[in-house]
C-alpha cells in the first residue's frame, strides 16, 4: 500500500512539473489569485482595511476553497494557524476552537447559527450544520473578544461564512469518490435576470467507514463510522436600487451517521435547517444597515430526540460622521429547546441586546474604537461588554495594534437542565465573564508577504466546567472559580515567485483552571503550505502539527499530518483533482480520552480522493 502510495504521489508531481517545465505561466492570473485580502466586514461589521482594523483577522477565499477542493468549513479551518477543529467519536459535531477557547459564535452572512441548547463542551454550534462550500465567497476569522458586536459566545473568536451573490449564468457538478466507500456529489447553479440573482447548491455525500492506524502499527477499521448525508442551499436577490435590496436564504442539512462503536451500533439523524430575509440599504455608502428576520431549527434523534429552534429579529444602522464611522443596532432571539430522555422539554430562553461602536480615525495613522454592548438573559439579567481597540500605522506597510474586551457566555438549556444516570446539569449555574486581551503587530514586506504577530490572554471568571466524581460517576455542570489562557499567534504568508506561493504558522496556548494547567489539543500549533500554479496545474502541500500534548489524554505527546492535493484544468471547463489527507497515515486525536469510559476518539487515517468539476 504504502509503495502504491509513493508511486501515485511522485507520478502526480512529476507529471505537474514536466508539464509545467514545457509551459508559460500565467503569470497575471497567479499574481491576482495570491493578492492578499484588503478589505473585511466582520471585525466592525462593515467594511474596512485589514490594515487599519484593530484585529486579528485571517480570511480564506473561494479561490482558496477551490485551489484545495475543501470538503467542507472545517477542513479548511483546520489550516488556519491557532485554530483546532474538533470531531469527537466517529461523526460527533466539529466544534472550531479559536485560541484555545470553545467560546465562538459562527455566522453566515453574520446571521448567528449558534444555539442555546449547547452541548457538553462550550461550544454552542456545529460546523456540519453548514451544508456546501461551493457558495462561499470567503470565511472571515477574526480572534479575540467580539462580544461587544456579538455578544454571548464571542470570547475566542468570530467566524463568519461570507456567501456568494449570484451572477453570470452557471451550472458546477463536482464528483468525485475515494477510501471507505466515499462517494461525493454536488450541484450548484448561480444566475441573474434582471434584478433577481440567484445561487443554488443541493449535495450528497456518503461514507461506508474508515480505518485508523493503531497504537500497534496496525490499520483498525472503526466500526459503525460510516455516514449518509444530503444537503440544500439556496439565496435569492432582488435588487430595488443602488442603494437597497432584498436577500432570502435558505439551508437544509440531513445526516444519519454512526456515533459510536458497541454492539448496538448506535447512529444519529441530524436535521438542520435554518433561513433568514434580510432587507439591506445604504449599500452604496460607507457603513451599510440591514434589518433581517432569522429562524434556526436543529434536530437530533439520538437514544431520544433532542432539539432546538430559534427566532430572531435583528437591525443595524450606520452613519459616517466627520472621522467618525458609528454603526448601533439591536437583536432579538427566542429559543425553545428539549432534551426529554435527559430530563426537560420545551424550555424557552430569550435574549435581547443593544450595541454601539464607533471607528474613529484620529489622523492618518492612530484609529480608536470604543465600543458597548448590553444583553439581557431573562434567567440571568442584564451584561454589559464595553470595548476598547487602538491601531497604529507609522507606514502603510506596517501597523501595531491593542485591543481589550469584556466577554460573557450564558449558560446553555444543557449546562441547567441535563439529567440522566450519568449526567446532572445545574439551574443555579452563573454566566461565565471576564475579559480578553490582544496585541500585535503587522507588516508587509511587499504586495504578497506578510507577517503577524500577536500576544494574547484572557481571565474568565465563573466558567463553566462539566467534572467527573469518580465517587458518585456522575459528571456536574459547575462554576469554577477561574480560568486563564495566554498565547502568541505568529503567522507569515507570501508568495516568492509568479508559480510559488506559502505560508506557515506558529501558535503556543497555556490554559489554566484555578491556577493548575489543564491539557489542551495542540499547546504547540504548527502549520505549513506549499503551493504551486502553473498553466493547467495547481498542487498543494500543507502540514498541520502540533506538540507539547498530555500523552495521557491525547495517547501520544505530538503529531504531525501532511495533506496533498493537485489538479489538472483539462479544458476551460472541466477541472480533475486527486487529494490525500493524512499521507503518513498518522494515530493522532484531537479530543481527550473519555474520564469515565477511557475510550479514545481516534480520527481517520490515510485518505484518498479523486474527482471531477464540470462547469457549463
Amino acid at each position: 500500500m504504502q509503495r502504491d502510495l509513493k508511486k501515485m504521489v511522485l507520478a502526480s508531481l512529476a507529471l505537474g512539473m514536466l508539464y509545467s517545465g514545457t509551459a508559460v505561466c500565467q503569470a497575471e492570473a497567479v499574481a491576482q489569485d495570491d493578492d492578499i485580502v484588503d478589505v473585511v466586514v466582520t471585525a466592525e461589521r462593515m467594511p474596512s482595511s485589514r490594515m487599519s482594523t484593530p484585529a486579528d483577522v485571517t480570511v480564506i477565499t473561494a479561490k482558496q476553497i477551490e485551489d484545495n477542493h475543501y470538503s467542507d468549513v472545517a477542513e479548511a479551518l483546520t489550516h488556519v494557524n491557532g485554530v483546532v477543529v474538533t470531531n469527537g467519536n466517529a461523526n460527533g459535531d466539529q466544534e472550531v476552537v479559536i485560541n484555545g477557547d470553545q467560546r465562538v459564535v459562527v455566522l453566515i452572512d453574520g446571521q448567528r447559527l449558534n444555539n442555546d441548547q449547547g452541548s457538553m463542551t462550550r461550544a454552542s454550534v456545529s460546523l456540519g450544520m453548514i451544508p456546501s462550500v461551493k457558495n462561499i465567497e470567503r470565511i472571515e476569522v477574526v480572534k479575540g473578544a467580539g462580544s461587544a458586536l456579538y455578544g454571548s459566545d464571542a470570547v475566542g473568536g468570530v467566524v463568519n461564512i461570507i456567501t456568494k451573490k449570484g451572477s453570470m449564468a452557471e451550472t458546477t457538478l463536482d464528483m468525485n469518490i475515494g477510501s471507505f466507500g466515499t462517494h461525493n456529489l454536488e450541484l450548484s447553479n448561480q444566475g441573474s435576470e434582471g434584478d433577481w440573482s440567484w445561487f443554488a447548491t443541493a449535495g450528497l455525500q456518503e461514507r461506508d467507514y474508515y480505518r485508523y492506524k493503531g497504537d500497534n502499527g496496525e490499520d483498525v477499521r472503526r466500526n459503525n463510522s460510516g455516514y449518509n448525508k444530503k444537503s440544500l442551499y439556496l439565496r435569492l436577490d432582488k435588487k430595488f436600487t443602488d442603494s437597497d435590496s432584498l436577500r432570502l436564504m435558505f439551508t437544509h442539512r440531513q445526516a444519519d451517521a454512526g456515533i459510536q462503536e458497541d454492539a448496538l451500533l448506535r447512529h444519529q439523524d441530524h436535521n438542520y435547517n435554518y433561513g433568514s430575509i434580510t432587507y439591506n440599504f445604504k449599500e452604496n455608502q460607507p457603513v451599510q444597515g440591514f434589518l433581517r428576520y432569522g429562524v434556526n431549527y436543529k434536530s437530533t434523534d439520538y437514544q431520544g430526540k433532542y432539539d432546538t429552534h430559534s427566532h430572531s429579529l435583528e437591525y443595524q444602522n450606520g452613519w459616517q460622521l466627520g472621522n467618525h464611522k458609528i454603526v448601533a443596532g439591536g437583536e432579538w432571539r427566542k429559543s425553545s429547546s428539549t432534551n426529554k430522555q435527559s430530563g426537560y422539554e420545551d424550555k424557552d430562553i430569550t435574549t435581547y441586546g443593544l450595541f454601539v461602536q464607533d471607528t474613529i480615525k484620529l489622523d492618518d495613522q492612530w484609529t480608536f474604537v470604543p465600543g458597548l454592548r448590553m444583553d439581557h438573559h431573562d434567567a440571568f439579567g442584564t451584561h454589559w461588554s464595553p470595548k476598547a481597540a487602538l491601531n497604529y500605522q507609522p507606514t502603510k506597510q506596517t501597523r501595531l495594534y491593542a485591543s481589550w474586551g469584556k466577554v460573557f457566555k450564558a449558560p446553555t438549556a444543557d449546562d441547567m437542565f441535563y439529567t440522566d444516570a450519568w449526567m446532572k446539569g445545574n439551574p443555579n449555574l452563573k454566566p461565565e465573564s471576564g475579559h480578553v486581551e490582544t496585541v500585535g503587530v503587522t507588516h508587509e514586506f511587499s504586495e504578497k508577504a506578510i507577517l503577524d504577530v500577536n500576544y494574547f490572554w484572557s481571565d474568565i471568571d465563573d466558567a463553566i466546567k462539566w467534572v467527573y466524581n469518580p465517587v458518585t460517576f456522575l459528571t456536574d455542570a459547575k462554576n469554577v472559580s477561574n480560568e486563564k489562557k495566554q498565547g502568541i499567534n505568529i503567522s507569515l504568508n507570501g508568495a516568492l515567485s509568479d508559480r510559488w506561493s506559502y505560508e506557515a504558522g506558529y501558535s503556543y496556548i497555556s490554559s489554566k483552571t484555578d491556577d493548575k494547567q489543564v491539557s489542551y489539543y495542540e499547546p504547540n500549533g504548527y502549520r505549513l503550505g506549499v503551493h504551486y500554479k502553473c498553466d493547467r496545474w495547481k498542487a498543494n502541500l500543507m502540514g498541520r502539527f502540533g506538540s507539547g500534548l498530555d500523552d495521557t489524554a491525547y495517547g501520544r505527546n505530538h503529531y504531525a499530518i501532511w495533506d496533498f492535493n493537485t489538479s489538472y484544468k483539462a479544458t476551460d471547463n472541466v477541472d480533475i483533482y486527486f487529494k490525500i489527507n493524512n499521507i503518513t497515515n498518522q494515530v493522532y486525536y484531537v479530543v481527550p480520552k473519555s474520564t469515565y469510559t477511557g475510550f479514545y476518539y481516534p480520527l481517520q487515517g490515510r485518505t484518498f480522493i479523486v474527482g471531477a468539476t464540470i462547469k457549463f
